[in-house]
């Protein structure tokens, strides 16, 4: 029987990418995965091998060094990634991210100054737009720039940065009022930074300081943070794109693929969740027989795989759209809100066909029930999945009465 999720119209290239993606999940991250989690390890060996293979580099233009691939051979790998463990699809998203907006927004300076060390991961990306009082309001940005000569002047605090502590350059969203007169709608007067720094903990440079690491209930081993920027000076020419006032387009343009990427995390993390379920009920024997020849456990099997085919099934028309160079925010709402609710309701399941032992950490399938939730509020919760959704849908479906 072939394996779920399989992708059709994929050129040789593509395939092998995907092979050996694969053979290293199986090989070098689903032994070590669960140890490492529990320990809350930051998975250097692992991510050493990411960048030996050049993942970080996948869609960078060959011209700068990377592979040049499509946003769909990059979902297909994530969702091979997030398969063996979510946590590691983060630390390559979050990179990916900054990556994509620097090539689409980017001055030609700032592409040649940090999109080959990208593609070759010796600059790692964070990006920030959240803040400790703002959830899904990204109009309410508090943190502010002022231009100062030829530098501006940044104070304010962020929050929820994947990669925060590992990270050398951080796209960071902040207000920025000049030039933009009162009354300017708030997204108008937004800015996106370049900011550069040294990876670790504490003041990381002059007016920058990443305080630690947010301990968290699942997603572990790739370090979330917060930043706070306390007169930190950035020079001019690292405003992202080189004019001030875009910062939020720019931002919601890498949020877009984002979503994609948010959604092949969650077919990934449904397929290991269906691996563990169906091997598990042919292996548990109740009443003489193995529970996977209930008719219940049948039954949640059906579902569960039915599950994971049509969110793969919506990941890939949505990368696909976007690749086309079509605009894609209705398929990636809807992909990224299907995926992660079809992967907390595949991983419950698996969760409730592994009976009690589903509740001891050594179980497989007792990690993957606390990441699952995660995929509920990153990259947009589901009530923001499902007001772009529907805004889109009436743009579509506009009644000319």
């Amino acid at each position: 029987m072939a394996r779920l999720a399989q992708t059709a119209g994929l050129t040789d290239v593509q395939q092998e990418i995907l092979s050996t993606v694969r053979d290293f999940v199986d090989k070098e991250i689903i032994p070590v995965a669960t140890e490492l989690e529990h320990r809350d390890e930051y998975p250097q060996a692992i991510v050493d091998g990411l960048k030996e293979l050049g993942l970080f580099g996948l869609m960078i233009p060959e011209e700068y060094g990377g592979l040049g691939e499509s946003l769909l051979t990059y979902a297909l790998c994530v969702e091979e990634i997030a398969r063996g463990w979510m946590s590691v699809s983060g630390i390559i998203n979050t990179h990916f991210i900054v990556a994509y907006m620097l090539k689409q927004h980017g001055t030609q300076e700032q592409k040649d100054h940090f999109l080959p060390r990208m593609a070759a991961g010796d600059v790692r990306g964070a990006f920030s737009m959240s803040e400790p009082g703002l959830g899904s309001d990204v109009s309410a940005i508090t943190s502010k720039a002022v231009k100062d000569g030829d530098e501006y002047v940044l104070n304010g605090q962020k929050m929820w940065l994947t990669n925060g502590g590992t990270s050398s350059l951080v796209a960071v969203l902040v207000r920025s009022d000049e030039g933009h007169p009162e009354g300017t709608a708030p997204h108008r007067s937004m800015t996106t930074f370049l900011v550069e720094k040294e990876p670790g903990f504490g003041e990381v440079r002059p007016g920058l300081t990443i305080p630690g690491k947010i301990d968290k209930m699942g997603y572990k081993g790739v370090d979330t943070t917060e930043l706070i920027m306390d007169d930190l000076r950035i020079p001019a020419d690292r405003v992202l794109g080189g004019t001030t006032g875009r910062g939020f387009y720019q931002m919601m343009d890498g949020v877009e693929v984002g979503r994609v990427n948010v959604a092949a995390r969650g077919c990934g993390v449904a397929q290991r969740a269906f691996e563990l379920g169906v091997r598990y009920a042919q292996q548990r024997h109740t009443f003489g027989k193995p529970i996977a020849q209930h008719q219940a456990i049948q039954f949640k099997l059906a579902e569960m795989a039915t599950k994971v085919e049509a969110a793969h099934a919506m990941m890939v028309n949505a990368a696909r759209k976007k690749d086309s160079g079509e605009r894609n925010d209705l398929e990636a709402g809807m992909a990224k809100y299907l995926a992660s609710e079809y992967c907390k309701e595949v991983v419950e399941d698996a969760f409730r066909i592994h009976g009690g032992y589903g509740f001891s950490k050594e179980y497989e399938i007792e990690r993957l029930y606390r990441e699952a939730p995660m995929l509920l509020i990153g990259e947009g919760t589901a009530e923001i999945q499902k007001m772009i959704i529907g805004r889109r849908l009436l743009e579509e479906y506009r009644f000319q009465g």
